[in-house]
């Protein structure tokens, strides 16, 4: 068997995996759903997501361990999961060929002729893992001022160390180098001590905005497979996802220009397979330096590493196109170099690569300049049960967006501006567009997220039962009656939906009831028997005032309680059998009707902010009770209460 046929195979297996992935990525116990598949599996043999969380967090997440069996492959065999593995790369690879169909041998060799375009994939890859890195750098910086003896140490035994080394090697050390050692010194030390470096060095995982793996699986569960499941019942709907999709039919058909474009130019992760690829121990190479010229070896390169020339072996994505086409039999995989000679390096400038660590340092600490995470926070950003804190979410979100994929009643959403530039894409609440609210009973988004931005808990800690009684049910913000827009409130029409759905025990929303006159509701006497008052005007709408939410009083008579009104006429309202009239209305005497209101009040210290009310309340646009983040469990600074309240 060729081995293009078995990495098309391979390919095909493995994007087959990924939609099989996202599709059984629902909740429920049959063989089709969420029960026993390694969903996140994918995500886990991903090393720039294990690699972003250790720079970030300085821990690796137990599933992330997957990712070492790809370093490993990586170091090994070359970089093998660009093209046998990558169902993103896949896409790329299937579009790319579609779109070279037809086109001349020239045509095709011009289309994967080397760009140093490629170098930019390099420095975005810098630019995310610095941005991530904050943590690590705030470390070193702070050795100067928290450990001066250390410092000094270090820095005495690096200069001999180097003085010393190149005096073995008999070399002249250039005056500009020995000026930088004390200025590099110098900057350190400023660092450490005069300047606040806390503020300076922050940390941000924004890795999961290019990277492969998170990019297709979000792009998939939020934009493809909801487009086909509208036909479905009930479809799913995700705010933003026109977006996230826009962003991925761009990369794909960016492949008819120039095939693999995002492979080639954007890719981070195909980046860093390209650092680990160039020790690779085995690699594509020409076997003898007689090339006939044909370049057949470049009409389907997919990663335009120039296997005619020198080849470049972090470019090289082992498609293993060039060794199927060559009628030589020059070209090979094998464990020495290539015979044509190597590039081992990718093609980097030195000034590139300052410029993107730079900007990566310098990128979260003016993001935050607004002050997003302080006293300037979002209350309207509500993240799932289990999220951690901001600044550690930040940390470890990666915006695959499997959280908002598993979620039963779909309300977990892609954030757009709501937490600033960082959080885009990462999950929060919309009460509004999802089937409900967020149900007591679910705690499957915390056992799918991959990298523990929303952590793993139990039914009996959201319920705040048993060994969590002590702190209470898990909140994610707290629900807002707005008065301006509230029926009972606002406009004197009866409610309870908020107070009847909420689904705690003892309820977080009680009423208070409150007697109103309707307009135009003083109406005069014509007559009275002790049930029913005829009144004149006929102005009422038969029946309209028995739903058992109007009574009548006498106006300016004896202080009687008001009387349920049990039927009208357009002439006539009938009241209780159980409360008769005791001094019955005189002709020419007054009534008033009047609408018993049962006004909402939220009890914050029982409001766990599921948003079932929110989702349920009958204003249709915005709604009359809303849930914010304040009091919600994963931060106390925003608490509304007293400790102990």
């Amino acid at each position: 068997m060729r081995i293009v046929t078995v990495r098309r195979i391979s390919q095909g297996f493995f994007l087959l995996l990924l939609l099989w992935f996202c599709l059984v990525s629902t909740v429920g116990v049959e063989w089709w759903q969420i029960r026993g598949w390694p969903v996140s599996w994918f995500l886990e043999l991903d090393p720039l997501v294990a690699l972003g969380t250790i720079l970030s967090t300085h821990t690796l997440y137990r599933g992330l361990l997957w990712s070492l069996v790809t370093v490993g492959l990586t170091i090994l065999l070359g970089r093998f999961f660009c093209s046998w593995v990558c169902p993103f790369g896949t896409i790329h690879h299937l579009v790319g060929f579609l779109g070279n169909r037809g086109k001349s041998l020239a045509a095709r060799v011009a289309s994967n002729r080397y760009r140093r375009g490629q170098r930019i994939k390099y420095y975005l890859l810098t630019f995310l893992l610095t941005a991530a890195a904050g943590n690590l750098m705030l470390g070193l910086v702070r050795i100067p001022a928290e450990r001066p003896v250390l410092f000094a140490a270090g820095a005495t035994a690096l200069l001999l160390g180097g003085a010393a080394f190149a005096l073995s090697r008999g070399a002249a050390i250039p005056r500009r180098y020995l000026a930088l050692v004390p200025v590099l010194f110098g900057v350190w030390t400023g660092l450490g001590f005069a300047l606040p470096a806390e503020r300076v060095f922050l940390t941000s995982l924004q890795t999961g905005l290019l990277d492969p793996i998170p990019l297709v699986q979000r792009s998939l569960n939020l934009a493809l497979l909801p487009v086909v499941g509208t036909a479905t019942a009930p479809p799913r709907y995700y705010e933003g996802a026109w977006l996230i999709g826009t962003v991925f039919l761009a990369a794909v058909f960016a492949n008819l220009w120039v095939p693999r474009f995002y492979c080639r130019f954007v890719c981070p992760l195909g980046a860093f397979m390209g650092v680990l690829g160039r020790f690779a121990l085995w690699r594509i190479g020409r076997r003898s330096d007689e090339c006939k010229g044909c370049q057949l070896c470049e009409t389907a390169c997919e990663g335009a590493c120039e296997p005619t020339a020198e080849i470049r072996v972090s470019e090289c994505v082992l498609c293993m196109n060039c060794v199927d086409s060559c009628r030589h039999d020059l070209m090979g995989y094998r464990t020495v170099r290539s015979a044509s000679g190597e590039r081992t390096s990718p093609d980097i400038g030195r000034r590139g690569l300052l410029l993107s660590f730079a900007s990566g340092v310098a990128a979260i600490p003016m993001v935050r300049l607004s002050g997003l995470l302080g006293s300037n926070w979002n209350p309207g950003l509500i993240r799932p049960p289990g999220s951690l804190a901001e600044p550690d979410f930040l940390k470890r979100c990666i915006k695959c967006g499997q959280c908002m994929r598993i979620c039963p009643t779909n309300i977990i959403h892609p954030a757009g501006m709501e937490g600033g530039l960082e959080g885009v894409w990462t999950p929060t609440l919309n009460f509004r567009i999802g089937r409900s609210g967020c149900q007591l009973r679910c705690v499957a988004c915390g056992h799918l997220c991959p990298t523990g931005a929303i952590r793993p808990f139990t039914l009996d800690e959201k319920l705040g039962r048993k060994e969590f009684r002590e702190a209470g049910p898990m909140r994610v913000g707290t629900a807002f009656v707005d008065q301006g827009r509230c029926l009972p409130w606002a406009m004197d029409r009866p409610c309870i939906v908020c107070q009847e759905n909420c689904p705690v025990s003892p309820k977080a929303i009680f009423t208070r009831e409150y007697y109103s006159t309707a307009r135009d509701g003083i109406l005069v006497v014509e007559g009275a028997d002790p049930l029913t008052v005829f009144v004149t005007g006929g102005s009422l709408e038969p029946g309209r005032l028995a739903t058992g939410d109007y009574y009548c009083t006498l106006v300016g008579g004896n202080e009687e309680p008001p009387r349920r009104i049990v039927d009208n006429t357009n002439h006539s309202v009938t009241v209780s059998p159980g409360s008769p009239w005791v001094h019955m209305p005189g002709r020419g005497s007054s009534i008033a009707i009047q609408v018993r209101l049962q006004r909402p009040y939220v009890d914050p210290a029982l409001c766990t902010g599921c948003g079932i009310c929110e989702h349920e309340c009958p204003v249709s646009g915005k709604r009359a009770i809303r849930v914010s983040a304040e009091n919600e469990s994963r931060n106390r600074r925003h608490s509304l209460l007293p400790r102990g309240g």
